[in-house]
């Protein structure tokens, strides 16, 4: 698959219990991939459950088939795209190819922690934020900690919902209490997912503009992601 890429991607293994990015992201198991910062699958992708853990269907099992085979290799080469693009000249940028890339606002019918729907006339008007998160990434706290702060900064002219994947329950609602964010926190699942697109790696923030437009997309924890989004906000919702 780097082949693909034509040198501007090169693929790194890292032995199992020795990787920095893998204790970065709390991984103890494998395996696990990851483009840069962006955790792209984890052994659960692959149907591969450990002690304790259940069970369930993975996104890419079984893995031995042609079918998830192609849904590994298309999530991956969208990732590792993504990721190029991201480094790319701005000025090279075509605004409006990046722009048909990115989904609208799915209608879901999502209801928060507290079994409270999240409606159309919740969002209606307004900058959405759209976080996927888990309990087991810390980055993704560290995104939803700004996120907190966007929210401050913007109060009621921005909603931000926080989705959690591959989380418990019991998990999620400790941490949503613990930060005390004014988030519309949700339990997500794999419709939820594939509604935006699927989601390929965590965290990935989607910021939709008041028609429900897709205007961003940002994936991982580069430090330059939240100056970056920053900006992108200021634009549509004024300082």
């Amino acid at each position: 698959m780097v082949a693909d890429f034509k040198g501007r991607a090169r693929f790194v293994a890292e032995n199992y219990g020795d990787s920095a990015l893998a204790r970065r992201f709390n991984v103890t198991r494998y395996p696990a991939i990851f483009v840069n910062d962006v955790l792209v699958a984890t052994p659960k992708d692959f149907g591969f459950y450990g002690k304790g853990e259940g069970g369930g269907e993975g996104r890419y099992a079984p893995i031995k088939s042609a079918d998830s085979q192609n849904r590994f290799r298309a999530d991956l080469s969208r990732v590792i795209a993504l990721a190029l693009a991201g480094r790319a000249d701005p000025g090279r940028r075509d605004p409006a190819e990046a722009q048909a890339t990115l989904p609208s606002l799915p209608k879901l019918a999502l209801a928060d922690l507290d079994g409270r729907p999240v409606s159309e006339a919740d969002l209606a008007g307004k900058v959405v934020i759209v976080d996927f998160w888990a309990t087991w990434c810390p980055p993704c706290r560290g995104a939803l900690t700004w996120l907190g702060e966007v929210k401050q900064r913007y109060g009621d002219r921005v909603v931000v919902v926080a989705i959690a994947t591959e989380s418990d329950e019991s998990a999620v609602r400790a941490l949503a209490s613990s930060l005390g964010l004014p988030f519309r926190w949700v339990l997500g699942d794999a419709k939820i997912a594939r509604a935006f697109g699927d989601i390929s790696g965590l965290p990935t923030v989607f910021v939709f503009d008041a028609s429900g437009a897709g205007a961003a997309a940002y994936y991982g924890s580069n430090p330059s992601i939240h100056a970056d989004a920053d900006r992108a906000l200021s634009g549509l919702i004024g300082r």
